[in-house]
């Protein structure tokens, strides 16, 4: 039965849910209302086009076939009425309307519903410290705020840029200044390292290195206190370590669902913020839908109330939405958290819980890391690639995977992979070793990196090989003095011979082959740490030296993991 659908909210989910909507139910009626001028645009594409890689900002706003989503085009070709600069102000469920208010007259009147789609959302946060509303001090989260970025950028007015906040969006915001502009630019994370919610420290220190490879500096474990101005615009910002020159400041620390209208409302939400919403994406009343930045989501692997704010999720639910709205049955069962990000020559990706977020949820987990090439090591073009699986150790279940490589697209064809099998089953370390992937020289090895990964960390629960992450073993080095190891350098001889000179009888380079008959010079009564340039080498001579009585810990990733974190020794 026909049916007057009203969207509130028209940037990613609401479009997608009128326009499926539509095709389903031609009689329907559609109204879709935003607060805002510009609607239906790819707000992940700010970043690019800061940085020039998208051409123009209404790039953003164009279809496939280069017409822009305006509300004339959602009008005439797709049916749907559209209210720009109308914000919602209230839901009343027992009349079944929404308060609106026009934005630039301030007119309010009541849009009537037979079923609501709540699509409004997020909102960027900016912490309240003094000078927080000087003037060039912003978001990007809004194709508005993205222009006056690329506007002074191309005026030449920002000489100092300070990106507050390590995630995607400020990552990216600082390569595009730093790249294309060659602005001086610093990101000041508050906590130890760069996205904190998605890696773990030793791949967020490569992520640092490829960053500061653009001449970024990297602030991390540092807290934003004030800023300061001249003439009613933002010269410096003070943090609790330093004072820096500031002329323009970009906040990038997260964003608050809008949820509170559906609170107000009486609608179910949590108490952190975002809607509660049910497979179907059903609110807790039935005749009011909710999806995208403004809803929390089960996590398929955790079963916690997860939040984040993605494009693609809003994209997929939103199909699912105008579906049940058009009498379907389909259904949104949650998400496991699978993204990617380019930074500066590098390229990070992940899927499912970091090792952090898994011991929080409760797993007795560990994580095991890698680098390995990314396609047959006789083909003339390939690339190390760094993987690390997180695993419950009880049940040896996969519970994430995040990498990193120069090549982004060979490493998100392996995080989708994965993720694919995080989804839809409880995937073990055996079923990744044994993950069918397509083979052929010019693409991958015959024993696939993400087969591999899960090898060694098999390896590592079994007690065959016992290692430590390129973190430890620096740290291991650096207190050489105190816990008097001696480093094992497996590598060819020529690779090692400079370490071996720099530090005699410290780091002995005892390449592989000649283990057998060189075994006599490794301490037994030293720690003992073995390196080669990725770790596979090292294993192997781990294993002969375990049958001589000497024990050992091995360097996940070897010296390539080392090159990639900037490590130096």
């Amino acid at each position: 039965m026909a049916q007057h659908v009203l969207i509130i909210g028209g940037v990613a989910l609401g479009p997608k849910a009128a326009c499926r909507y539509k095709r389903l139910q031609p009689d329907g009626h559609v109204t879709m209302i935003d607060q805002g001028s510009y609607i239906s645009y790819g707000g992940c594409g700010i970043p690019y086009f800061v940085s020039g890689d998208v051409g123009s900002m209404d790039a953003l706003r164009q279809t496939s076939a280069h017409v822009i989503r305006d509300p004339e085009f959602f009008e005439k070709m797709r049916g749907v009425e559209v209210l720009t600069q109308t914000r919602a102000l209230s839901i009343n469920r027992q009349q079944k309307s929404v308060t609106v208010e026009n934005t630039v007259s301030g007119e309010k009147r009541d849009l009537p519903y037979d079923k609501l789609v709540i699509a409004t959302g997020s909102s960027p946060k900016i912490p309240p410290i003094p000078g927080h509303d000087l003037k060039n001090v912003s978001t990007v989260t809004c194709l508005e705020a993205a222009q006056a970025v690329q506007s002074a950028c191309a005026a030449r007015k920002i000489q100092h840029a300070v990106i507050v906040g390590g995630g995607f969006i400020g990552l990216e915001m600082a390569a595009a200044l730093a790249d294309q502009w060659g602005i001086q630019t610093t990101i000041i994370e508050v906590l130890d390292h760069l996205l904190p919610a998605q890696l773990s420290p030793n791949l967020a220190q490569m992520v640092r290195h490829d960053l500061e490879e653009l001449g970024i500096t990297v602030l991390t474990g540092e807290k934003v206190t004030e800023l300061k101005g001249k003439d009613g615009a933002v010269c410096q910002l003070i943090t609790d370590k330093r004072t820096l020159d500031a002329d323009y400041v970009i906040f990038s620390v997260g964003v608050t669902p809008n949820s509170q209208i559906a609170a107000d409302a009486g609608l179910v939400c949590h108490p952190r913020g975002g809607i509660v919403v049910n497979s179907h994406m059903q609110t807790s009343d039935p005749d009011i839908y909710a999806g995208g930045d403004c809803v929390v989501l089960r996590n398929l692997i955790s079963g916690e109330q997860s939040y984040l704010p993605l494009g693609s999720l809003a994209n997929r639910q939103g199909r699912v939405i105008a579906t049940n709205l058009a009498g379907g049955d389909d259904v949104f069962e949650g998400m496991v958290g699978t993204w990617c990000v380019k930074l500066n020559k590098m390229n990070a990706c992940g899927t499912g819980l970091t090792l952090v977020q898994a011991r929080r949820a409760g797993f007795d987990a560990v994580a095991v890391s890698m680098e390995q090439l990314d396609r047959a090591h006789f083909y003339p073009e390939k690339n190390m690639m760094s993987l690390e699986v997180v695993v419950d150790k009880p049940s040896r279940r996969v519970l994430g995977m995040q990498g990193f490589c120069v090549d982004g697209i060979a490493l998100k064809a392996r995080i989708d992979a994965v993720a694919a099998m995080l989804q839809f089953a409880r995937p073990t370390l055996n079923d990744l070793a044994n993950l069918e992937v397509a083979y052929a020289p010019p693409f991958a090895a015959a024993m696939d990196v993400v087969n591999t990964v899960a090898n060694v960390a098999d390896n590592v629960l079994a007690g065959r090989h016992k290692v430590v992450g390129a973190g430890e073993f620096v740290s291991m080095w650096e207190r050489r003095a105190e816990n008097h190891c001696v480093v094992v350098d497996g590598r060819p001889a020529q690779a090692g011979h400079e370490l071996a000179e720099k530090y005699p009888g410290l780091w002995l380079t005892i390449p592989m082959e000649e283990l057998a008959e060189r075994m006599h010079e490794i301490p037994r009564d030293r720690p003992v740490a073995l390196i080669c340039n990725s770790g596979s080498r090292a294993y192997d001579m781990q294993l002969k030296m375990r049958r001589a009585g000497i024990d050992s810990v091995n360097s996940e990733g070897g010296m390539q993991a080392m090159k990639k974190r900037g490590q130096t020794f």
